[in-house]
C-alpha cells in the first residue's frame, strides 16, 4: 500500500516550472517583465537555439542587494505585494516564482548592481542548487543568463518545437511587451542578427502610434482610428484597423489589461463581435487595444501564465469594448484603407492579381439567370449635395421630396472638393463605376456599395421598429432539405422582424407569403435558398443581433444594384452622394471593399510622369 509522502524540494521546483516555464519564450517573458518591474529605461536580449542554449536579459533597472538576491532565488518570495493582498497586484512578475522555477530546470546566473554600491554581486544556481554570492564589476542594473534550459529534463525538451519556432515565440513575447511599455527601448539578438529593436518613445500618444508603427507597420499607425472611451472605473484606449484592413487569422489582435499582455478569447470574442458584418468571413480585424481596470475588480492569477484574466464585471467590460469600438467604425463611415490601392498599382505594375477577402455572392456573368441581371433603375433617397452636417440615421430613410437628378459635380463650379468620392465619370463593364476627385480617382464597385446601403437602411428601419414588408400577390411555395426547413421554422419571429413572413407547408417545403418592401421585386425562392442556407449553418451560438444581421445581409444582396446594369450618370453620382453619407459604406455586407482610391500622384507614377 503506498504512503503518502512530501516530494522532494528539487522535484516540487520543477513540477512549478512546468506550469509556468514550458517553454524558452515563458522564461523570457517573466525575466522582461522583472526588467519592467525594476524601471529598466533600455532592456537587451541575446539567446542562442531559440532560447533552450541560452538567454540573457540585460536591464538598466534599480538592481538588488546581495540579500534580495538570495531571498529572489526561494519560492514564494517577491517584492510585488507590500500589503500581502493577492488581489492588489499592480505589476508583473513575483522574482520569487520565475527564479526559482527557471533556475530549477536550467544553469541560472544572476548578476546585479544598485546605484549606490561599489560593485555588483553575482549569484550561480545550477539545477535549483545555490552557489555563492561573489562580488562581480558591472554596471548599474540586473542580467540574468539562463543555459541548457530543460537539459535536466529530457522529457520536456522532447515537446519543444524547431529552433525557427521558438525563436519566433520569444520575437512575439517581446513585441506585445514593447507595445504595451513604448517608453523603453528593447533590443533582440540572436546567434548571428539583431531581430529587432525599438527605441524608447516618448509618453503621449504620438510615442504610442510611432511604436505601434515600429512593430505593425506605418500604414497600421497612420491609418488605423484610435480609440478612447471610459465607463465608470473601466478605461478603454488603442488603435483598431478599418474592416478593409484584415488578416487570416487573430495573430493581430492584441490586448492589455493593465499593461499586462493577454489573450483571452472573451476579450477577442466581442471584438469579433464588435466588427458585426463588416469582416469578411474567416477574416480577422487588426487591433491594439488597452483596457484599465482596477486591480480589485480583475483577477490575473485565473492562467498559471497570467496569459488570461477574470473581470468581476465581464458585462460592463464587453459592453464598453462593443459599443465603443462599433461606434468608431460607425464614425469612420465609408473609409477605407489605402493598402487596398496599394496592391491594385503593383497588379498593375507586375501583372499581378491583388489579394481581395473571399465573398460569399458570385460575380456578375452571362449565364446567371436574368431575374439576378435585370434591376429597376436606382434612386436614392438621400439629397443630392452632401449635407453640411449629416447625422448617422439621417440617410435613406425618408422619402425624398420631388427633385431633379443629381448631376455630377463639375470642376468649373468649385464642388469636386466637397465630395469625397468624386463626380462620377464613367462605368466599366457595366460593374465598375470610375469617379473623379480633386486628388485622384475612385473606383467603386456598384453592387458592393449598393449592397451596403441597403442594409444599413434595413437595420435602421429595424430599430425604430419600421420595416414594411410586402404581401406576395401568389405565395410561393419552396422546396428545401431538411436542415434548412428547420432552421427556418425554429427562427420564424427572426424572419418576420426581417420582413420575411414564412411558414411550414408540409413536408420539404415552406411558403413565404411576404418579402421585405425595401427589396422591391425579388426571386423569392432564391431569397429564401439563400436565407435558409445562412441560417442552417449559424448554429446556435451566435445571438440574436449576430443571426439578424447575418439574414439581413444576405436578403440585402438580393435588393441591390446588381452587377451588369447599366447606369446612367444621375443615378451613379447619388450611389456616390449616399455612400458619403452612410456608415461603413466602405465595405460590402461580406467585408469586401466597395471603393479603391488612385491618387493623381500613383497614376502619374504608372506612366513615369514622376
Amino acid at each position: 500500500m503506498a504512503h503518502i509522502r512530501l516530494l522532494p524540494s528539487q522535484l516540487v521546483d520543477q513540477i512549478a516550472a512546468g506550469e509556468v516555464i514550458e517553454r524558452p519564450a515563458a522564461a523570457l517573458k517573466e525575466l522582461v517583465e522583472n526588467a519592467i518591474d525594476a524601471k529598466a529605461h533600455f532592456i537587451k536580449i541575446h539567446m542562442e537555439e531559440g532560447g533552450l542554449g541560452c538567454l540573457i536579459i540585460t536591464d538598466d533597472g534599480h538592481g538588488m542587494s546581495p540579500e534580495d538576491m538570495a531571498l529572489a532565488i526561494q519560492r514564494h518570495a517577491t517584492s510585488k505585494l507590500p500589503d500581502a493582498d493577492l488581489f492588489a497586484i499592480e505589476s508583473f512578475g513575483f522574482r520569487g516564482e520565475a527564479l526559482p522555477s527557471i533556475g530549477s530546470v536550467s544553469e541560472l546566473q544572476i548578476a546585479s548592481r544598485q546605484a549606490e554600491a561599489e560593485h555588483g554581486w553575482l549569484l550561480p544556481v545550477t539545477h535549483g542548487a545555490l552557489g555563492d554570492i561573489v562580488p562581480h564589476q558591472m554596471p548599474q542594473g540586473t542580467q540574468i543568463t539562463v543555459r541548457n534550459l530543460f537539459k535536466n529534463v529530457p522529457a520536456r525538451l522532447k515537446f519543444m518545437k524547431t529552433i525557427r519556432t521558438e525563436t519566433g515565440a520569444c520575437v512575439d513575447v517581446v513585441k506585445r511587451l514593447a507595445m504595451a511599455w513604448p517608453t523603453i527601448g528593447f533590443e533582440m539578438t540572436d546567434d548571428t542578427r539583431t531581430l529587432l529593436r525599438y527605441n524608447p518613445r516618448l509618453p503621449d500618444e504620438a510615442g504610442y502610434a510611432a511604436r505601434l508603427g515600429d512593430i505593425l507597420g506605418r500604414a497600421f499607425a497612420q491609418e488605423a482610428l484610435p480609440i478612447s472611451a471610459q465607463r465608470e472605473d473601466i478605461g478603454l484606449t488603442g488603435l483598431i484597423g478599418l474592416p478593409t484592413m484584415n488578416r487570416p487569422t487573430a495573430a493581430h489582435i492584441y490586448f492589455f489589461v493593465n499593461d499586462r499582455p493577454v489573450r483571452d478569447k472573451f476579450l477577442i470574442g466581442a471584438l469579433r463581435a464588435a466588427y458585426g458584418d463588416t469582416l469578411p468571413r474567416g477574416r480577422h480585424p487588426m487591433a491594439v487595444l488597452s483596457l484599465t481596470v482596477p486591480p480589485a475588480l480583475v483577477d490575473v492569477n485565473v492562467h498559471p501564465a497570467k496569459a488570461e484574466v477574470r473581470f468581476q464585471d465581464s458585462a460592463a467590460v464587453r459592453s464598453l469594448l462593443v459599443g465603443s469600438v462599433m461606434g468608431h467604425l460607425r464614425d469612420a463611415s465609408m473609409q477605407a484603407t489605402a493598402e487596398i490601392g496599394t496592391a491594385s498599382l503593383r497588379h498593375f505594375e507586375t501583372g499581378q492579381q491583388p489579394h481581395q477577402p473571399q465573398s460569399s455572392y458570385p460575380p456578375a456573368s452571362s449565364n446567371q439567370p436574368p431575374s439576378l441581371q435585370w434591376q429597376a433603375p436606382y434612386h436614392g433617397g438621400s439629397s443630392a449635395r452632401l449635407p453640411a452636417a449629416p447625422t448617422p440615421t439621417g440617410y435613406m430613410l425618408a422619402e425624398a421630396p420631388p427633385q431633379a437628378p443629381a448631376s455630377a459635380p463639375s470642376e468649373e463650379q468649385g464642388t469636386l472638393s466637397q465630395f469625397p468620392l468624386g463626380a462620377a465619370r464613367a462605368q466599366l463593364h457595366k460593374t465598375y463605376i470610375v469617379s473623379e476627385t480633386d486628388t485622384g480617382i475612385v473606383i467603386v464597385d456598384q453592387h458592393a456599395a449598393h449592397e451596403r446601403l441597403v442594409m444599413e437602411k434595413m437595420k435602421e428601419a429595424m430599430a425604430k421598429g419600421d420595416l414594411p414588408s410586402q404581401i406576395l400577390l401568389l405565395p410561393e411555395i419552396i422546396e428545401l432539405p431538411d436542415d434548412q426547413i428547420s432552421a427556418l421554422l425554429a427562427h420564424i419571429e427572426l424572419l418576420a422582424a426581417a420582413g420575411l413572413v414564412v411558414e411550414g407547408f408540409g413536408e420539404g417545403a415552406v411558403i413565404v407569403r411576404q418579402t421585405p418592401a425595401i427589396l422591391g421585386e425579388v426571386d423569392a425562392k432564391i431569397l429564401i435558398s439563400d436565407v435558409a442556407e445562412e441560417m442552417a449553418q449559424m448554429g446556435s451560438m451566435m445571438s440574436f443581433d449576430q443571426k439578424i444581421e447575418h439574414v439581413i445581409a444576405t436578403m440585402s444582396c438580393h435588393g441591390s444594384v446588381r452587377a451588369g446594369r447599366v447606369l446612367n450618370p444621375q443615378e451613379m453620382n447619388q450611389l456616390l452622394r449616399d455612400m458619403e453619407v452612410t456608415p461603413r459604406s466602405g465595405q460590402c455586407n461580406h467585408g469586401r471593399p466597395t471603393y479603391v482610391t488612385l491618387s493623381l500622384a500613383d497614376v502619374e507614377k504608372l506612366f513615369g510622369r514622376r
